[in-house]
């Protein structure tokens, strides 16, 4: 029986055929169907008519609502991101440069958090943001008035801030490869401040870091929904939240699939920002 000899190409094709096919039938398929889905028309009492139109499309442009909550979508995400940056930046930055049983202990803590459901953690915000609880007690205790904290804006992205730290840290360490410490050490031997040279030297080494942490964290903030539907209390209103009262309430399917396709093309953009930084720091 003569020996087949497939080839690199081969060789690597039928290693990927497993994975594609997975891919294909767990991800491409159901996104092509929301896609069409998109372009049908909805009836009343959840409906729907197998027939192309543009409506769901552009009732979503025309609609103040609709925009109104894609924006406040993309800022609320871009805040929380920029907000689990600012306090897990300088958390990354200690652990890199730990070692030894000191830094397993804190990895180990980075990670544990991710070992609990985030609804369980959630439910923990809203004990902790409660009008009654620790947080705005001790505010009043202190002579302040306390702010509101939950069922609002500031609540969601308290919550996810917390819920994304370890994505976030985790994706920093994974970008801090290009932090050579003797990098500073000459930098400080040639006369440069703490300050200059955190920000002409650890900060610019650290930039894969920090664009792969901020893309990860504003795709699951813009994908989030159980935090903001809990925390939000239903009055603040994304992307995903609508998604899910369009699918399960108000039973208007082809909406909710272009709203689900409307948030593929922010991952897309993100992507291509992701894409394009690295490319002008390289």
């Amino acid at each position: 029986m003569p020996r087949v000899t497939l080839g690199r190409a081969g060789t690597a094709t039928l290693l990927l055929l497993p994975i594609a096919l997975v891919n294909a039938m767990g991800f491409i398929v159901p996104v092509l169907n929301l896609l069409r889905m998109s372009f049908y028309e909805a009836l009343a009492g959840g409906g729907i008519r197998e027939t192309f139109t543009l409506a769901s499309w552009s009732g979503l442009f025309r609609d103040a609502f609709y925009v109104d909550l894609i924006v406040n979508s993309i800022v609320v995400s871009l805040s929380i991101t920029f907000a689990t940056l600012l306090v897990s930046y300088p958390i990354a930055l200690y652990l890199h440069r730990s070692s030894g049983r000191w830094r397993t202990f804190l990895t180990v803590l980075v990670i544990s958090p991710l070992l609990t459901s985030a609804v369980v953690r959630t439910y923990g915000w809203i004990a902790l943001l409660a009008d009654q609880g620790p947080i705005v007690g001790s505010i009043a205790a202190l002579g302040f008035t306390p702010p509101r904290l939950m069922f609002n804006t500031t609540g969601v992205v308290i919550g996810l801030t917390e819920i994304l730290m370890p994505y976030m840290i985790l994706s920093l360490l994974a970008g801090f490869g290009r932090l050579d410490p003797r990098v500073e050490e000459a930098a400080m031997t040639l006369g440069a401040r703490p300050s200059q040279t955190f920000w002409r030297v650890i900060l610019p080494l650290t930039v894969p870091g920090i664009a792969l942490g901020c893309l990860l964290c504003f795709v699951l903030a813009v994908s989030s929904f159980i935090t903001p539907k809990l925390l939000g209390g239903g009055r603040v209103f994304l992307l995903a939240t609508e998604i899910y009262d369009q699918a399960i309430v108000t039973l208007n399917w082809p909406l909710a699939a272009t709203l689900s396709m409307l948030v593929l093309i922010i991952f897309g953009a993100a992507l291509a920002v992701y894409a394009r930084v690295l490319r002008v720091i390289e």
